[in-house]
């Protein structure tokens, strides 16, 4: 989504959400550390 599209949703800049199923806890470490890698 653009940021004026986030706005208009009303989704503050810096909002991180995240979302847990049933997956095998080394798989969602590996995924947050790729995810934050990405945002250095």
């Amino acid at each position: 989504m653009t940021d004026e599209q986030l706005k208009a949703a009303g989704v503050p800049a810096g909002l991180v959400r995240m979302s847990c199923g049933l997956e095998n806890a080394q798989d969602l470490i590996d995924d947050i550390a790729q995810a934050l890698e990405k945002v250095k």
